[in-house]
């Protein structure tokens, strides 16, 4: 800049504002403005600051430390002046007129003399920005003047460098920031619509209605061993969860009841058998005897019965493996020594990989289920490998419990095979459909109510 130049204020604008058309970047604009502008306006210290940035351009500094304690402060004091000075022309600053926070700071960051010039570098609504001239002498008012015309012109080749808005992710906090701030009306009445709008939004957003329920591996299609007879166990010929075959025996009843009864029958159809030989023999001499032959075959018929199906049940005593599978039964000494009638259920032979889910869903957590809704079972054994399943059917009618409860059965099939045992427990939760948030909160306090006032 030559002499004649430096001299006339309104030939160093013109400069100013061609050098401003001619710049090649954004930044290349703040630099020109944090460090050119000494020309119009003698200043030490100049910061460009943006509120959705902070601090943008230092003057003297090639890039700002956003973190430095310098530019923290910088940007909270330019942020109070913006709220304070938005709509203002360019203005001295006093460090009376700024909270006792940040005047506390004043002479530690800046000299005494602080001009702030607001500025709307991107021309959107609330967007708030400014300059930071700090000196050693208070600027005087044609000073001021042609910082103001400065301001204007700068702003207008950032705007047309910026081009237009943009709509992009990452501004996306910035400018919600500054819809939530607003310009000092309507602030309110912005922030209470925000929130409630915010709240609905994640109260009606979409949740799984989950249940969860006490769960156990069970056998899927297990054959129930009965009491053949009524009788005494006297010994079991397996463990319990022992691998059996088919045909193995699993238990026996206890012997010499049946097989005194069985003598007695025997004995008993000798006799009649013996009778009735005798009978035939005394035809030939005593024709009344023949009457009594259809009498005697009939009591032979009878004993024959009674002494088949004594046998039948000598032979059910010894109680053998339909077919291949674990048994699954309690403590044998439980059983040893107790008297069982027919039909009371003594264990169960299961394949050991036909295994599926049992469910107990309480009353009150009882909800409408879909076909093949989803089931995990989370063992206590092995809580971090929840196990897949869909649920096969659920009861219509709740079932007593041996805790005194009421409860609705739910099988599932799992997915997949597993090297889990049956009779591991655990924490089922089954799956329904999807309902907003407030309702998956508030469907049990409101069921409780409802029950509590009887409606």
């Amino acid at each position: 800049m030559n002499d004649a130049v430096a001299f006339d204020p309104l030939l160093t604008l013109l400069e100013l504002a061609q050098r401003a058309r001619a710049a090649a970047s954004a930044n290349e604009l703040a630099f020109l403005l944090v460090n050119d502008s000494r020309a119009l306006a003698p200043y030490r210290q100049a910061a460009l600051w943006f509120d959705a940035g902070g601090v943008h351009t230092l003057s003297g500094v090639v890039e700002v430390e956003a973190n430095a304690p310098y530019a923290q402060w910088l940007g909270q004091l330019c942020r109070a002046l913006a709220e304070r000075h938005a709509d203002a022309a360019p203005l001295a600053v006093e460090a009376a007129q700024l909270p006792p926070a940040i005047a506390a700071a004043w002479d530690e960051w800046l000299p005494v003399a602080v001009t702030w010039v607001p500025l709307r570098a991107t021309g959107r609504a609330g967007e708030q920005a400014g300059l930071l001239l700090a000196g050693d002498a208070p600027l005087q008012p044609g000073q001021l003047a042609l910082l103001t015309e400065w301001a204007d012109i700068w702003q207008h080749a950032w705007r047309a460098r910026q081009g237009p808005a943009r709509w992009s992710p990452a501004a996306l906090p910035a400018r919600l920031r500054l819809w939530w701030q607003g310009d000092g009306q309507g602030q309110r009445w912005r922030r209470r619509l925000g929130a409630a709008l915010a709240v609905l939004a994640v109260l009606l957003f979409p949740v799984r209605l989950t249940v969860l329920a006490p769960g156990e591996l069970v056998a899927a299609n297990p054959a129930t061993i009965r009491a053949p007879l009524d009788g005494v166990i006297a010994e079991f010929s397996v463990r319990p969860n022992q691998v059996v075959r088919a045909g193995q025996p699993l238990f026996s009843f206890d012997q010499a009841p049946i097989g005194s009864r069985l003598d007695v029958a025997r004995e008993g159809l000798a006799t009649a058998q013996a009778e009735y030989r005798q009978t035939a023999q005394m035809i030939l001499s005593d024709p009344r005897a023949k009457t009594q032959l259809a009498a005697l075959l009939g009591k032979i018929a009878e004993k024959q019965a009674q002494a088949a199906f004594l046998e039948g049940q000598a032979q059910r005593s010894r109680v053998l493996a339909p077919h291949a599978g674990i048994a699954l039964f309690d403590d044998p000494s439980e059983w040893i020594g107790r008297p069982v009638q027919t039909g009371e259920r003594i264990m169960q032979v299961a394949a050991a990989d036909d295994v599926e889910i049992e469910a107990w869903v309480p009353i009150g957590d009882a909800i409408p289920l879909a076909e093949r809704a989803p089931l995990k079972l989370y063992l206590a054994a092995a809580p971090l490998t929840p196990l897949e399943a869909y649920v096969r059917y659920m009861s219509h009618r709740a079932t007593a419990r041996p805790d005194g409860s009421y409860a609705y059965r739910v099988r599932a099939r799992l997915d997949g095979a597993t090297g889990q045992r049956i009779g591991l427990k655990g924490t089922a939760k089954l799956g329904g459909e999807r309902v907003p948030l407030l309702y998956w909160i508030l469907r049990r306090p409101l069921a409780s109510i409802r029950q509590f006032i009887a409606l």
